[in-house]
C-alpha cells in the first residue's frame, strides 16, 4: 500500500516511539572484512524465552561481532557498557545462512545485563505485528510504502537511529526494496501497511533487510518464523 508523503511521516514519527527502543547498532568483528549493520529485539510470546535479537546472517561472524547500546535502551543510567562483545553472551548466535537470518537468543543477554547490576529497557517488536505469509502475500509488484529503521554510520563513525522510507515490491517469492540503502542497514527491520479485512490500516513488521545492490532482497517474517523454534534458549 502506497501512503501519500504526510502519512508516511506519521507512521515513520509513531514507529521511533513505539519501536526505537529495539533497535540496535552492530557491527561484525573481522578486521579485515568489517560490516556495519542493526540487530533488532523481537518478542515471539509473552514468555521472556520467547525473546530474541535477529540480524543479517552475512554480518554474523565466528567472532559474534559488537553491540553497541545507546543511554535509552538500559537502566540505571551510566551502569551498563557503551557495547557488548556478543561472543562473551551464551548461548550465541545461530545463523542460518539460507534464509538470510542470523538469531541470538536474548536469555544470555539479560544474564549480561544481570551479572554488571543493570538491566534492559527495550520495546521487542511485537509478534502481533509480525507480518505472516497473508500479509506477504498482499505485496505486489506495485510499489508500496516501507519503513526501515536502521542504525546508519556517519562520517565521524556515529551510528544515530534514523529512518527511511523506502519502496517495497513483490517480484515472485522476493521481496525487495527498490533503492540501494545507506551503509549501516543490513539487518534491520522493515515495517509496511495494508488495510486488514475490515479496510483498516494496519501496520505490519515485513521483516528484515538482507545485503543487495541497487536495492535490497527482505527476509520476511514467514521465512524468520520457521527458524525460531529451532532456536535454544538457556533461559
Amino acid at each position: 500500500m502506497l501512503l501519500d508523503p504526510d502519512a508516511e511521516s506519521g507512521v515513520a514519527y509513531e514507529l521511533c516511539q513505539v519501536v526505537g527502543r529495539a533497535i540496535l547498532p552492530f557491527r561484525s568483528s573481522d578486521a579485515a572484512d568489517q560490516r556495519f549493520g542493526t540487530a533488532f529485539f523481537f518478542q515471539a510470546a509473552d514468555d521472556p524465552v520467547g525473546e530474541s535479537l535477529l540480524t543479517a546472517a552475512d554480518l554474523v561472524g565466528a567472532a559474534g561481532g559488537e553491540l553497541s547500546l545507546r543511554a535509552s535502551v538500559s537502566e540505571p543510567a551510566g551502569v551498563a557498557p557503551d557495547a557488548i562483545t556478543v561472543a562473551e553472551i551464551t548461548p550465541g548466535w545461530a545463523r542460518f545462512p539460507g534464509d538470510g537470518v542470523a538469531v541470538l537468543p536474548t536469555a544470555g543477554l539479560h544474564r549480561y545485563a544481570g551479572d554488571g547490576s543493570w538491566r534492559w529497557r527495550v520495546q521487542p517488536v511485537p509478534a502481533g505485528i509480525a507480518a505472516g505469509p497473508e500479509v506477504v502475500e498482499r505485496s505486489t509488484a506495485a510499489a508500496g510504502s516501507a519503513f526501515v529503521l536502521a542504525h546508519g554510520v556517519r562520517a565521524d563513525g556515529s551510528r544515530p537511529l534514523e529512518v527511511a522510507i523506502e519502496r517495497v515490491v513483490r517480484d515472485g517469492d522476493t521481496v525487495q526494496i527498490t533503492q540501494e540503502l545507506p551503509q549501516g542497514y543490513v539487518g534491520a527491520p522493515v515495517f509496511t501497511v495494508h488495510p486488514d479485512a475490515t479496510g483498516e490500516v494496519s501496520l505490519y513488521c515485513l521483516g528484515l533487510v538482507l545485503p543487495g545492490v541497487d536495492g535490497h532482497p527482505v527476509a520476511t517474517f514467514d521465512r524468520i518464523r520457521a527458524v525460531l523454534p529451532a532456536v535454544r534458549g538457556d533461559a
